[in-house]
């Protein structure tokens, strides 16, 4: 408390602050080495806000005290501190400041220069992660890195994300290698990480991410936490915010009069009664309104740093607290965080670095993304039905079968998740001299997770009773354990009371990893640098999980929800385990070779071996080389407003084997359930058939680039084009019953067969630039463009039906040599038949047609639509974006700042899979708009619960995709140091900021911003849960 007392005295006292005895110091500024002066130079008295500007001339005059210091500052030149020592007259000359070039780059296992980076790597620091305040990292990523593109897969506390760097290179798993501080990390696992204890990332996208070998085919991801700084004092901090969570976006639905009045048209059509004689029934229930609530989200994180002449030290806990838009708590996402960075020198030359990261998380989740979701049975339930009846009872949604109350769902839906995590790494390393280096660690990562769901009985009206948290069951009274005919004919069906259940989920995760690897530095008559690196890496992870459900919890209380506690029949209860193992043994060597760092070299190689594999394809090879020409530092080169260019080209052969474990051998784990003595017993049988023949995914990536700095340093260029083709992609085909099949819960074997090919080009563009004497701006914007396409498909095999449109309804997605993978497939339209005469004189028979229905273009000229078959269904758009862009800007001055991260993407298309064809299921109000007799509309048929077909997969419901977000805008406020510094703190920073705060689009759903993962359907909106709207004050404090 006195410790704000005494701050709100200083601002008040701000005008009464102490006034220092000045005099006028003026002078001239030039450039160290051509002699030209320098306008636009910033001077500023050290420890106030007094300063001034250079002149056209690079002439100053600033007032300053005989004992003061000044300090001069330019973009693009090294900082120049000067002390005044009385003098009136000070000229200065200032350096270009090449540090940026000789900056150090992480490509692993190792560092270069900037100006001697051969491959494109991107890089984004603490301040641009800072400024967006992310729960998660990915967050930070959008619209921060040229070629990377992030989507959601849920937008509930805790989702995760989908991270896609330089497009989609196979049909299976796209999940770029992440190692934080050289540690193996999942896309999942980066729940346990804390984005504030980044200090920087580094995204490497092309091939000279081959020195990870096999995990590197979809990129890499190099993220770097804090460290201290040798003979540093300790500084601590503390950067908190708490904020409001709301719905960026609602669906346009129909109101109850809407609803009342389209419903009777439908039926009309249709030739039966009105469902609702009396139209007239106002607004209704917005079932929105009930689902969707505002939600609180707070984060703690607190550090220490500081270090000794041998050692350094970073400290780091954090607590994040999220609840969720829909349920609230039952929707909701908290996390402990704890780190600790600690390096040391043991000896002369011999250091020990040692990281501990400790996480501890609780996720509680809804049914969520498709039929029998709270937001399926949300947008589909009619607004004629209350949320509850007059006695408080929850309404039964009588409308169809497979919808019941969101409201009461959530009520009844009980689903937790614990984890907790420890990861490690200790790294030595020993300088042998200024020459060789040799560095030995060994990282680890040891995880629990357990999960509980409990499924309460609860009937939801006549026909369904329901025991699990998906979706009501449509049997009422009874469940069916099995049933079977006997050889003579006779049905034997075993069926039991419904009851609830619990199941509870014990699951134990451990990876460790150990490398070894000795650089070599060496310059040869100043002219010719050499370095390598050797090393060799063993990565083995274990994971064991166990399952028990029971029946029968007492009082039907997730108070009780315990397998100790349930009371059924051991003919109900199960229980199920499994345990994986899988282990990668490499050797990997990298040479570079420099002459005058003007012409660049690199080449490497690494020798994977994958327990994945079978022994006659278990270890591969893995080659990558690249070179850079620095363009500049030629003699002939002259133009001046050009600072630095740099060409750089790279081509080579990365891996891929995340295909799960043991495909190569059969497996016994099909199932078939028998009786003995009253006991249900599981057998087990072949399920996943093997093929000993399965081989890596290759990736070969090709990639020229080249990278500009102009104008003394304060406009940077760089562009990319890049070629990514994976061939022998692996599948599971069907497999003919004559060959022999496989059990109940199995799978057909993996084979490889099939190309991808992605080509595509990448632009970065920034410029920053000093605002007088005591502030500045910079702006980047990035732009991708990709072109993704299957160039080849398993012998005899001519495409890949996936997904479906409805429920049970035709295939929506397809793959197919010549079109991008998961493209939309099926009818085009060309409007709405507007009458009889229309029909009739089209010369093209469509099957039932009726005026009103939706018009099909004839694809394959034979004069009939055929609905019978695919030679009438086309290329209805796909889901891969043609262009992503990013725009970033940042502006300070006198202590303000203002940061803003705009991201798009465009040419994507969305499938509108929620809405439920079913004559009683809400709509949106763009249906309003439907054909109601010739001439009304050609864009939306008719209404009517007739047979049509209005609702087969078409490009009716595939619609434009694109979108402009404000991801984040954030305005603060620093102190000024002459007021902090009489309270003993270094920094302090206020702010309010706000994430996902406008998208612009078209498209009609929650949000255009998702994608499932899987890339056969990744367009396909099944009713995701959308990113929330997040209002938040916050506080930044060093001391």
């Amino acid at each position: 408390m006195k410790f704000y007392l005494r701050l709100i005295l200083l601002l008040i006292g701000v005008g009464a602050a102490l006034q220092v005895h000045a005099q006028s110091v003026s002078g001239r500024v030039t450039d160290d080495m051509s002699g030209e002066p320098l306008p636009g130079v910033s001077i500023r008295v050290k420890g106030t806000t007094r300063g001034g500007i250079t002149n056209l001339d690079g002439a100053y005059s600033v007032q300053a005290g005989g004992t003061d210091t000044l300090i001069f500052s330019y973009i693009g030149y090294l900082q120049e501190t000067v002390p005044v020592a009385n003098r009136s007259t000070i000229n200065i000359s200032m350096a270009p400041d090449v540090e940026t070039l000789s900056e150090l780059v992480v490509i692993g296992y190792g560092a270069t220069t900037k100006k001697e980076l051969t491959g494109a790597v991107s890089i984004v620091n603490e301040e641009a992660i800072k400024g967006l305040n992310p729960v998660r990292l990915e967050q930070a990523l959008q619209g921060q890195v040229a070629g990377v593109n992030i989507s959601t897969a849920s937008g509930s506390p805790g989702g995760a994300a989908n991270i896609r760097i330089r497009g989609i290179t196979t049909n299976g798993n796209n999940d770029p290698l992440i190692l934080v501080d050289g540690i193996p990390y999942s896309t999942e696992g980066l729940n346990a990480l804390n984005p504030a204890d980044i200090e920087s990332v580094n995204v490497l996208k092309d091939a000279t991410a081959g020195i990870y070998g096999v995990r590197a085919a979809n990129g890499v991801v190099l993220i770097t936490t804090k460290k201290g700084l040798k003979n540093a004092k300790p500084v601590f901090s503390f950067d908190g915010y708490t904020g409001t969570q709301s719905t960026a976006r609602r669906l346009n639905l129909l109101n109850a009069q809407e609803f009342a009045v389209l419903k009777n048209e439908a039926f009309a059509a249709g030739g039966q009664n009105l469902p609702y004689p009396n139209a007239n029934l106002g607004q209704g229930t917005d079932w929105q309104d009930q689902v969707f609530q505002d939600a609180p989200i707070r984060n703690y994180n607190f550090g220490m740093s500081g270090g000794t002449d041998k050692s350094t030290y970073s400290i780091g806990s954090s607590y994040l607290d999220q609840e969720g838009i829909i349920g609230g708590d039952k929707s909701s996402f908290s996390r402990y965080n704890a780190r600790i960075n600690f390096t040391t020198e043991l000896a002369p030359r011999l250091n020990l670095e040692n990281v501990f990261l400790i996480s501890s998380e609780k996720r509680k989740t809804l049914p969520e993304n498709g039929i029998g979701s709270v937001l399926y049975n949300t947008i589909n339930a009619s607004p004629l039905d209350p949320v509850r009846q007059e006695n408080g009872d929850y309404t039964y949604l009588l409308t169809f079968n497979d919808l019941i109350n969101p409201v009461a769902q959530m009520a009844n839906t009980f689903n937790e998740g614990r984890a907790n995590k420890l990861v490690g790494k200790q790294e030595f390393s020993y300088d042998f001299d200024d020459r060789f280096k040799l560095t030995a660690r060994a990282s680890y990562s040891y995880a629990t997770v357990a999960g509980k769901v409990f499924n309460p009985l609860v009937h939801y009206g006549p026909g369904k009773a329901q025991n699990s948290t998906s979706s009501p069951s449509l049997i009422p009274d009874s469940l069916t354990l099995f049933s079977y005919t006997t050889p003579d004919g006779q049905a034997i069906r075993y069926t039991i009371p419904r009851h609830n259940n619990v199941s509870e989920t014990e699951q134990r995760f451990f990876d460790y990893n150990l490398e070894a690897f000795l650089n070599y530095n060496q310059t040869f008559n100043t002219n010719h640098a050499l370095r390598t690196t050797l090393g060799v890496s063993f990565l083995e992870v274990k994971g064991e999980s166990m399952t028990g459900t029971a029946f029968n919890v007492p009082y039907n209380s997730w108070d009780y929800a315990d397998i100790s506690a349930a009371e059924g029949a051991n003919l109900l209860n199960t229980s199920s385990s499994w345990q994986s193992q899988s282990r990668l043994q490499s050797v990997f060597g990298r040479a570079e070779y420099s002459f005058k760092e003007k012409y660049i070299l690199s080449a490497l190689l690494r020798r994977d071996g994958s327990s994945n594999f079978g022994k006659n394809n278990r270890f591969g090879y893995f080659p990558a080389a690249s070179a850079a020409w620095v363009i500049s530092d030629e003699a002939f080169f002259t133009p001046q407003f050009i600072n630095f260019m740099k060409l750089r080209a790279s081509y080579g052969v990365l891996g891929n084997d995340k295909i799960g474990q043991f495909r190569y051998r059969a497996l016994l784990n099909g199932e078939g359930v028998y009786v003995f003595n009253d006991n249900l017993v599981t057998g087990r049988a072949v399920g996943t058939l093997g093929n000993p023949d399965l081989r890596w995914e290759q990736n070969s990536q090709f990639n020229i680039g080249v990278d500009l700095t102009l104008l003394k340093g304060k406009l940077d260029v760089s562009t990319d084009y890049f070629i990514k083709a994976t061939k022998d992609l692996l599948f599971q085909p069907d497999v003919s019953g004559v060959l022999g099949g496989y059990g109940a819960g199995g799978a057909p074997p993996f084979v490889n067969g099939g190309d991808i090919r992605n080509r595509g080009f990448e632009f970065l563009i920034s410029y920053r630039e000093e605002l007088g004497r005591n502030g500045g701006f910079n702006i980047s914007y990035n732009l991708t463009t990709i072109k993704n396409e299957v160039t080849a498909l398993p012998a005899g095999v001519d495409f890949y039906d996936f997904a479906s449109f409805g429920v049970g309804g035709m295939s929506a997605t397809r793959m197919e040599v010549g079109q991008p993978i998961g493209y939309f497939f099926g009818y085009q339209t060309d409007g709405v038949y507007q009458s009889q005469e229309e029909i009739a004189a089209r010369g093209v028979t469509q099957p039932g047609a009726q005026p009103g229905d939706l018009r099909y273009v004839d694809q394959d000229g034979d004069g009939v639509i055929n609905f019978s078959n695919n030679s009438d269904k086309t290329f209805l758009g796909s889901a891969i974006p043609k262009v992503t862009m990013g725009l970033n800007l940042g502006v300070n001055y006198a202590g303000i700042d203002l940061s803003a991260n705009i991201f798009s993407s465009m040419g994507n298309k969305i499938l509108r899979n929620y809405e439920r064809q079913q004559p009683l299921a809400n709509l949106q109000n763009y249906r309003l708009g439907r054909w109601t007799g010739e001439g009304s509309t050609n864009e939306h048929p008719r209404l009517t619960t007739a047979e049509n077909r209005n609702a087969v997969m078409s490009d009716y419901y595939v619609e434009d995709g694109s979108f402009i977000r404000i991801r984040n805008l954030q305005l603060g406020y620093s102190l000024p140091q002459s007021l902090i510094n009489e309270i003993g703190v270094e920094r302090l920073r206020v702010y309010v900021s706000a994430n996902n705060l406008f998208t612009f689009t078209g498209y009609k759903g929650f949000d255009p911003e998702f994608s499932s993962g899987d890339p056969t359907q990744a367009g396909i909106d099944y009713g995701f849960y959308p990113q929330a709207r997040t209002l938040m004050v916050g506080v930044n404090l060093n001391f």
